[in-house]
């Protein structure tokens, strides 16, 4: 048997299309050396085999949800469930590694907020197919953005997004994880505070709220979701070990054993 492993993340690098951008500093074999000689007390580099050192890199600036990252319960409000919230250190790292599960949104128009009933027909859809949902699953929201607009103006502000109710009927079945090939979970923010300002107050990040009553996570701009199959694969995203932290980035992959 033939594994694959597909890789669901964006790369962390200077000024992407986001407005939580790396700043990330390159440093090269040659530049170390130079740098190591002085503060080793060399003479020069040629102490260094070829006159080069090991390259390293220094970010200087990062948010933990640049790029492909977990939200975590504390991320959503400091209590969850009438507890204080786990951050993203706390979070069982057996959520982060399930079975997988692609609901396939990738015709939606953009901006369009997915509603509880079109992800009942997705679940039905795969269900018809042989997979029946489980508690534990992660749960894989397709909408093909981040691969068409990752580098454009538009990323943030056009992508289809989770209404409440269709995250908390997936929270109602069980799903701890789900994810998104977008921006952000909930529909673009230049919408939400649109309808904020008119009395909407239900899709105002209702998602990301939803978790202060029910516990649950999910990891933003994935990609690739295009190249992995609807069901018959593992998901592992696991998130980087930050104390107390909101969010932390991850690595996400799909398993697949063809």
């Amino acid at each position: 048997m033939a594994r694959r492993i597909v890789d669901l993340s964006v790369p962390l690098q200077n000024a992407p299309m986001e407005n939580n951008p790396a700043a990330i500093q390159y440093v090269n074999h040659t530049e170390l050396a130079r740098m190591r000689a002085k503060s080793y007390k060399f003479p020069d580099t040629s102490y260094f085999p070829d006159h080069m050192h090991c390259a390293t890199e220094n970010i200087t600036a990062i948010s933990t949800h640049s790029g492909t990252h977990l939200d975590s319960p504390y991320h959503y409000g400091p209590e969850c469930e009438g507890n204080p919230s786990k951050t993203i250190d706390l979070v069982p790292l057996e959520w982060c590694v399930s079975d997988g599960a692609v609901l396939d949104f990738h015709d939606a128009e953009r901006g369009h907020n997915i509603t509880k009933e079109e992800t009942q027909q997705k679940v039905a859809a795969l269900e018809e197919k042989g997979y029946s949902l489980k508690p534990m699953d992660i749960v894989l929201i397709r909408t093909d953005h981040t691969t068409k607009y990752l580098y454009t103006p538009d990323f943030e502000q056009t992508h289809p997004g989770m209404s409440v109710d269709a995250t908390e009927w997936l929270v109602d079945q069980g799903i701890k994880v789900m994810g998104i090939d977008a921006w952000g979970f909930d529909i673009p923010v230049s919408r939400m505070t649109e309808l904020r300002r008119q009395g909407n107050t239900k899709d105002f990040f209702g998602s990301h709220f939803l978790g202060r009553k029910k516990e649950y996570i999910h990891a933003e701009k994935l990609m690739n979701l295009d190249k992995i199959p609807e069901f018959g694969f593992t998901v592992s995203m696991l998130p980087v070990k930050i104390e107390r932290a909101s969010g932390a980035w991850c690595r996400a992959v799909a398993i697949i054993d063809d």
